[in-house]
């Protein structure tokens, strides 16, 4: 009797252990950064600081630059077939694909973005939005990948049992009402996930205390500087006038008067005062320097914040001892991280985009294209050939290589070689061109006629030259004239 088949559909038995209540994330320790007031938070650090934007910038700029290509999943014609139809939808959304992307890249600075998916079925040039598309085939493609701001979340929609997001309710302006959306609708890109956390985890979190510092720090930097242009102003009452009476009416008026008036001295274009008679006002300057350099501070934690996120290659020159030797292997690193996040984008587009469109239109889903992005950074030229030089010198075979020969051209930014003419000769670097042929078997000529004894060889390289060119090539009249002397001296 044949034994029983376990059952493997077992139910989870834990919990990720997500601190969530009613759809509200609390795993961030400082109530200030968490859920909607964290959104603010990083939002005012991506807008107010020079730092923290130009980290963003660095980001940006340099993840907006990468291709995007759609691979089949293997060299089949349908699976060619079924990825040049993700990728004409990907090319046929309403918003233009790179600022979808762009859109998207605003999980850097949030934690997370969500893109709630909408579909069309492609009738060609028509008005209504809903079937407007460049193709014409009645297929169902994306109609777009619509942002929902991080700002106008209300909660998450987790399944208390397992743990995992179903979706999250919105409050969007202008009307404020509560909005579900389920996560089948749409598609969640986090920078990270930690315990299923639908929210992820900003890149701006661990710089967030030296944020609050260079805040606080400019501020004392701005009322330091004016301070010493216009001094410390001190006003003195005459001889008499008593001030510090707080039982007397009128020395508590003339005390806020004398107050107000030495807050609002400014050297701007309002400078200037009018004070009793008998009253003295004098401007106390500083002097010497301070026991601390409160740029030097500031800058301090400037590099603390770019450290956070990889990108201090940001502030070589900046520096009073900066190293620009170090450029390459800090921006190495940062490529590195950039390039990081670019793959998680391409793993939730393959995960469940790309396989909704494919079962709508009533293709398989077994054999899936994906999403593939190009190289973040341009190997040196210089290095690259001697690497190539290199190998081919140790005596692998690099050339022809028609594939090798695409990659070098797209990276080195060479036009594409000409198309061979069906029915034509092989273009150049074929291994059957004739021309290649000759060029390899002169040089071998040249050094077979060199050798004693070997002038027969020669004979034999000339007949397939004339062999291989229709009798048009012949060895250089060097090789020719040099075989008999060889042949004379065994």
């Amino acid at each position: 009797m044949p034994a029983a088949v376990p059952d493997l559909a077992t139910p989870e038995l834990g919990l990720p252990g997500l601190r969530q209540w009613g759809g509200y994330v609390f795993e961030e320790f400082r109530p200030e950064l968490q859920g909607l007031r964290g959104a603010r938070v990083f939002r005012e650090m991506r807008d107010n600081d020079a730092i923290v934007g130009a980290m963003l910038y660095a980001f940006e700029q340099l993840m907006g630059q990468v291709s995007w290509r759609v691979e089949p999943a293997s060299q089949d014609v349908a699976d060619k077939a079924t990825a040049a139809f993700v990728q004409e939808c990907l090319d046929d959304m309403a918003t233009p694909w790179r600022e979808t992307v762009g859109e998207i890249l605003s999980m850097l600075w949030a934690g997370w973005a969500f893109h709630e998916v909408t579909f069309k079925r492609r009738e060609g040039d028509v008005v209504d939005p809903t079937r407007a598309s460049r193709f014409s085939d009645r297929a169902i493609g994306w109609r777009d990948w619509s942002p929902r701001s991080q700002e106008t979340l209300e909660r998450w929609l987790i399944d208390e049992e397992t743990g995992v997001t179903q979706g999250l309710e919105q409050r969007p302006p202008p009307r404020y009402d509560l909005r579900p959306i389920p996560l089948e609708r749409g598609l969640l890109f986090r920078t990270k996930v930690d315990r299923r956390s639908p929210e992820g985890r900003s890149i701006l979190r661990n710089a967030w205390r030296s944020y609050l510092f260079v805040k606080r720090l400019q501020d004392i930097l701005g009322i330091g500087v004016e301070r010493d242009l216009a001094g410390l102003p001190v006003l003195t009452p005459p001889e008499g006038v008593d001030i510090w009476n707080r039982k007397d009416a009128g020395a508590v008026a003339k005390l806020a008067e004398a107050e107000k008036i030495v807050r609002n001295i400014r050297l701007d274009q309002h400078m200037g005062i009018v004070k009793p008679f008998g009253w003295n006002l004098e401007l106390l300057s500083t002097q010497g320097r301070k026991q601390y350099n409160i740029t030097e501070v500031i800058q301090y934690f400037d590099q603390r914040m770019a450290m956070s996120v990889l990108a201090d290659f940001i502030l070589i020159g900046h520096e009073a001892q900066s190293r620009s030797s170090m450029a390459l292997s800090k921006t190495m690193l940062f490529t590195m991280a950039a390039g990081s996040y670019l793959d998680r984008v391409c793993d939730v587009v393959n995960r469940h985009a790309i396989p909704r469109l494919l079962a709508l239109n009533g293709k398989p889903t077994e054999r899936v294209p994906e999403l593939k992005r190009g190289d973040l950074d341009v190997p040196d030229l210089s290095e690259m050939g001697q690497y190539i030089t290199a190998l081919a010198g140790a005596g692998m075979p690099l050339f022809p290589d028609a594939a090798l020969e695409r990659e070098l051209r797209q990276i080195a930014r060479l036009p594409e070689p000409p198309e061979p003419v069906e029915g034509g000769p092989p273009g150049p670097g074929h291994a059957t061109d004739p021309a290649s042929v000759q060029v390899a078997l002169q040089e071998l000529a040249a050094e077979m006629a060199a050798m004693r004894g070997q002038g027969s060889m020669v004979d034999y390289l000339q007949g397939e030259i004339k062999r291989l060119t229709d009798g048009k090539g012949d060895l250089p009249a060097a090789v020719t004239t040099r075989a008999p002397a060889a042949a004379a001296h065994p």
